[in-house]
């Protein structure tokens, strides 16, 4: 019982050091700070259900349910939505990256999520994986099922690409 317990404290403290990055990740998957606390929530709970069955980098590990529980919330989103639209014309969200603490910071993150939807989804995804969350190219590649020179590649284009549409706030 001790044992439980006491590695059930690892993971609590495990998860309040990851949670803030997971969370991010999870983020950039879906439209709302709330759908992205329950994807991490279940994300959580199927690893955990299944842990010592897996091996590998928690972290990485992780982040692979978070995407595949973003995805699962998506299609279920995206009929719901079709449903509602028969009825009224569907609900649109706004969607927010980062939560704001001053004015000039909510300038600057929104610059940031502008250029971050610019990019292609496959762009977006690997720089979330690999500045954020501090994910290899080799763990972004297990993640997202794509060749790790794939991942690297798409990394490169998306720095390129934010360069390119902040730069003129940078030095402007």
């Amino acid at each position: 019982m001790e044992a439980t317990h006491e590695r059930r404290d690892n993971w609590k403290s495990w998860l309040e050091a990851h949670g803030p990055q997971l969370l991010l990740c999870a983020r950039q998957w879906t439209r709302s700070l709330a759908d992205a606390e329950d994807v991490l929530q279940e994300a959580f709970v199927r690893y955990w259900r299944h842990q010592r069955q897996l091996p590998g980098d928690p972290r990485a590990l992780l982040i692979t349910s978070i995407r595949r529980a973003a995805l699962d919330l998506a299609r279920r989103e995206s009929r719901r939505l079709a449903r509602e639209e028969k009825c009224d014309g569907g609900i649109e969200e706004p969607e927010r990256l980062f939560v704001a603490q001053s004015a000039e910071d909510a300038e600057r993150r929104s610059r940031i999520e502008s250029a971050l939807r610019q990019l292609p989804p496959e762009q977006r995804e690997v720089l979330v994986l690999k500045v954020w969350n501090e994910l290899t190219f080799g763990q972004i590649a297990a993640t997202l099922d794509i060749p790790a020179n794939t991942a690297a590649s798409r990394y490169r284009y998306g720095l390129a690409a934010l360069r390119k549409e902040l730069k003129p706030v940078c030095h402007g």
